[in-house]
């Protein structure tokens, strides 16, 4: 089996350029990635509460990270939620069928 084929990006976050190895088949989740992380540094370089392109960068990476758990969270209660109703539809088929026979 062979690996994908990696090409190198180049993305632009907060003025500067990095170029990072990508997959081809990942290039446009890097990118909407790189845009989405220079859009939130730049709202808090904006701010002015937080000077310094490391304090600006480690805060968006919070900001990020605690958005990630809060949806991870939400998907968890909804995994709870779809497989108690899958059971409560299941019990009542089961139910249906033993009341058919």
């Amino acid at each position: 089996m062979t690996e994908p084929r990696s090409e190198p990006v180049t993305v632009q976050i907060l003025g500067k350029e990095y170029r990072v190895a990508c997959p081809e088949d990942e290039r446009n989740a890097l990118i909407a990635s790189a845009s989405l992380l220079d859009r939130r540094m730049k709202e808090i370089r904006d701010g002015g509460k937080v000077v310094g392109g490391d304090r600006i960068a480690v805060m968006a990476a919070l900001n990020i990270a605690h958005e990630l758990l809060a949806l991870k969270r939400q998907n968890a209660g909804l995994d709870q939620r779809m497989r108690a109703l899958q059971e409560r539809v299941d019990s009542a088929l089961q139910h249906e069928r033993s009341t058919d026979s």
